[in-house]
């Protein structure tokens, strides 16, 4: 009988032990689920604090895109889609919306924030305020309602509402943001991705650099840094960006360069096509430059609006801003006082670029889909 009573005792022992071990597992689980939650409430409200920006609300930003409706998006990119908004006071607006399969998330959609909150300048894009609210994640900016640069340079039609007086202002005013950004804002921000679809215009067709997603900022008076995850546009990027991932201000005057020759001649830098060669467009620039014969880089319809010498101009500092070795390359205060008078330039030499296309690599990279036609936003690059 002893025997018996003592195995009941250890018995109930193991069960009050047993019992005692789920409480304490669900005491344990119950702790995790309300440390996540304060965290994940507490990273929300970080992130709206670290704005600084009005929070609009979706009520409104429904309204003024007539909830976002199919007759109202006017772009499309790695971050998601972008709807043209009307504000009850009659303020346009446009409202880039987070795609929730967006490869774009919410470091890139803070980064962006976090810069241009912080910029002010008549050539970057203004940023209204944005909404956040779980998931969804919007930016609400104001509107260009002429889109960007790359819609109007390279269509046939619409370049010619560009004559050459416009494109200069444009490149000026190209030059004035990017010299805001690397020497005269509170940060030195690279932008990292400079092209002719991040050009908006006004209404007025005055430059205003956007896109700060993939943007960062150098502390103090360091001019770069390196980088394995390289990101940016195939035909704006440096070589040595592209190759091993050293990004600084000089990689961003590289792409200046490069969109200085695209505006000027009209043509694309990826995808350049001439009978006589396989070269791209800084290629073929180049030779013409070397052969004294720039003026044929011209776009056709600029024909009779172009000031040749300050086209000539324009063409030898894309060149020096696209030189093969970074430190050839000038800073962009030295473009600007390049473009406002017209002292003597220095030659410029040979630029970083491959000097036949590889056409089995072309084809490669032009099967992606990218950002926008005839482009490609990239994640990695394999050099030749």
């Amino acid at each position: 009988m002893a025997i018996i009573a003592e195995t009941g005792s250890n018995r109930k022992k193991a069960e009050i032990l047993a019992v005692t071990f789920s409480l304490l597992v669900a005491m344990v689980m119950l702790g995790l689920i309300l440390l996540l939650f304060i965290r994940k409430k507490k990273k929300k409200l970080n992130l709206q604090e670290d704005f600084e920006l009005p929070q609009f609300q979706l009520s409104i930003i429904t309204r003024a895109t007539n909830n976002f409706s199919v007759n109202n998006k006017i772009g499309e990119g790695g971050f998601g889609l972008v709807y043209k908004g009307m504000l009850e006071e009659g303020q346009e607006i446009a409202v880039k919306r987070l795609s929730r399969t967006s490869m774009q998330g919410l470091d890139e959609f803070k980064n962006e924030v976090i810069y241009i909150a912080k910029l002010q300048h008549r050539n970057l894009v203004r940023l209204l305020g944005c909404f956040i609210q779980g998931e969804e994640k919007m930016l609400i900016y104001e509107y260009m309602p002429n889109k960007s640069l790359d819609s109007y340079i390279f269509d046939q039609a619409k370049k010619k509402l560009l004559d050459w007086p416009k494109r200069f202002d444009i490149i000026n005013g190209i030059a004035h943001g990017l010299l805001y950004l690397h020497q005269d804002s509170r940060l030195r921000i690279i932008h990292r991705d400079l092209k002719a679809s991040n050009v908006l215009l006004d209404i007025e067709m005055n430059p205003t650099i956007s896109d700060f997603g993939l943007a960062r900022s150098v502390a103090g008076n360091e001019m770069g840094a390196k980088t394995s995850h390289v990101v940016g546009t195939h035909g704006y990027m440096s070589p040595e960006y592209a190759v091993d991932g050293i990004f600084s201000v000089k990689s961003d005057v590289f792409s200046f360069g490069v969109l200085v020759l695209e505006i000027v001649s009209g043509k694309r830098n990826r995808g350049f096509v001439h009978q006589d060669n396989n070269l791209n467009l800084l290629g073929h620039a180049w030779k013409l430059y070397k052969e004294d014969r720039s003026l044929e880089l011209i776009d056709e319809q600029l024909a009779d609006s172009c000031d040749i010498s300050k086209v000539l101009r324009s063409i030898q500092v894309g060149l020096l801003y696209v030189q093969q070795h970074p430190d050839d390359r000038p800073g962009m205060f030295s473009v600007v006082q390049m473009l406002a008078n017209d002292s003597l330039l220095p030659k410029a030499k040979e630029p970083g670029f491959f000097t036949e296309r590889n056409v089995v690599y072309e084809a490669k990279l032009g099967s992606h889909t990218g950002s926008s036609k005839n482009e490609l936003t990239i994640t990695s690059l394999d050099p030749r």
